[in-house]
């Protein structure tokens, strides 16, 4: 086979497939050498680039997808009469923070974490497709540890988990609160 009919067999893949197809299985349903297939997608992307395609393909984690360009997006949903996804609430970003810079972490971990019950709130992220369950820890109990999924990374546009931004820690020493202020005008210190 050659380059070119190399080149449209994992075109063909990722068209006929819908979903992120590994690396490992382009290569091996393409015949060809997985070193490759980044330099292959990247061609492609290239021509669909120059052609002003409406088409990309992007990397996530081990895997590539076939995708419509973000500034597409409204034509799709007026096509396809899509209905509008609900943005998630505070309480699910919330979570979904905690497990996405923690996982695979327990419900627990994250209402520990957050400081209220949070059952609904993950059952409704593993119904989105956003999490999923990630085995059960080795302690008493046996709780389900949980972690997030292609899906998340696909709808907050990462290709991988280090892709998320560094969080920013809050320096308690630097915040004072009404207890610990010393106030210069209270009557009552000595």
């Amino acid at each position: 086979m050659q380059f070119n009919e190399k080149l449209g067999a994992v075109e063909a893949i990722l068209f006929a497939s819908g979903e992120p197809v590994d690396e490992s299985r382009i290569s091996e349903a393409a015949g060809i050498d997985k070193s490759i297939v980044s330099s292959m997608i990247k061609t492609l992307n290239n021509r669909y680039s120059d052609n002003q395609s409406a088409i990309n393909i992007i990397h996530i984690g081990n895997s590539y997808q076939m995708c419509t360009k973000k500034e597409y997006a409204e034509y799709i949903k007026a096509a396809l009469e899509y209905k509008k996804q609900t943005p998630l609430s505070n309480a699910a970003m919330e979570a979904l923070t905690v497990i996405a810079y923690n996982q695979p972490v327990t419900k627990s971990f994250v209402e520990n974490v957050r400081g209220i019950d949070s059952s609904s709130v993950i059952n409704s992220l593993v119904d989105k497709g956003l999490l999923e369950e990630d085995g059960r820890l080795e302690v008493p109990g046996r709780p389900v540890a949980y972690k997030t999924t292609d899906v998340f990374l696909r709808s907050f546009g990462l290709s991988s988990l280090e892709d998320l931004p560094p969080l920013v820690r809050e320096d308690k020493d630097s915040q004072t609160s009404l207890f610990d202020e010393k106030n210069d005008n209270n009557q009552y210190d000595e």
